[in-house]
């Protein structure tokens, strides 16, 4: 029986990725970490014992909150949240039954180090196209809805990621660049931990359109011709960014829920 203070498994993995997705709290006790560090994608790791603390930051939003097993803490944390005005609901089987699902968990131990805002900080060099689109699309989507891109000059990206303790991607020598045939996005997708048929579909197109494989994939030119288009609308690169995000917000749709749909015109013999 379905229940108004919580959320399946299913339900839950048909929000994750969306730009509505409501923010997962998860409130695991730390044995339960270290036993299985992986993360529920784009979870925030809080605990139960400095509830009143943090509670505050989470009105006016939508939240799911998970433990171990669904049992007393996130049933706990949630009804407090509903008790400060919270939409919060409880993530029914917790940890362990997204787990046992097969639903893809977030590899913590690729995840940058945070700043004093509890943040992913990321650079690479300025006036996105693909890769440095899609792969802070991933990240907001997936990883950490909150990290921080910097975009500077190419020249820079080295020395500006050491001296603000930011990671640098999309750019030679660095872990999370190109490899092979496989673009940036392709390696975060393996390293992460969160393959899928809708993400690999998108990483197909993406490669394509990044790698100048157009006839590859039916797709990429579309998405390489939106692309370049938004690289001349916005002179700004976190403007640039926004925009983006919508447009790879309705690719990962298409990859995940529309690829078998076709549209054609007229729909049927003109009538008189």
């Amino acid at each position: 029986m379905s229940s108004n203070i919580s959320i399946s498994v299913a339900q839950l993995s048909r929000l994750v990725g969306l730009p509505d997705a409501p923010v997962i709290i998860d409130v695991r006790i730390p044995d339960d970490v270290a036993a299985d560090p992986r993360l529920l994608p784009a979870s925030e790791r809080r605990s139960h014992t400095d509830f009143a603390a943090w509670a505050g930051a989470y009105a006016g939003r939508r939240v799911v909150v998970s433990c171990q097993r669904g049992q007393k803490l996130s049933e706990g944390v949630a009804a407090w949240l509903r008790h400060q005005g919270v939409a919060a609901e409880n993530l029914a089987g917790g940890f362990e039954a997204r787990r046992d699902a097969g639903s893809p968990l977030l590899r913590s131990d690729k995840l940058p180090p945070r700043d004093v805002s509890g943040r992913t900080v990321w650079v690479t060099r300025t006036r996105p196209k693909v890769d440095r689109i899609a792969c802070p699309w991933l990240i907001r989507r997936f990883v950490d809805r909150q990290a921080v891109f910097l975009f500077v000059s190419p020249s820079e990206v080295a020395a500006v990621a050491d001296r603000f303790g930011a990671t640098p991607f999309d750019i030679d020598g660095a872990f999370w660049s190109h490899r092979g045939e496989r673009c940036t996005f392709d390696v975060m997708i393996e390293a992460f931990g969160l393959a899928s048929p809708a993400l690999d579909r998108l990483a197909e197109i993406v490669r394509a359109a990044d790698t100048a494989a157009l006839d590859s994939v039916p797709q990429a030119a579309g998405l390489l011709a939106a692309s370049l288009g938004l690289s001349r609308m916005f002179r700004d690169d976190l403007e640039q960014l926004n925009a983006g995000m919508l447009l790879y917000d309705a690719f990962y749709r298409w990859c995940r829920d529309a690829s078998e749909e076709t549209h054609n015109w007229p729909v049927g013999p003109a009538t008189s």
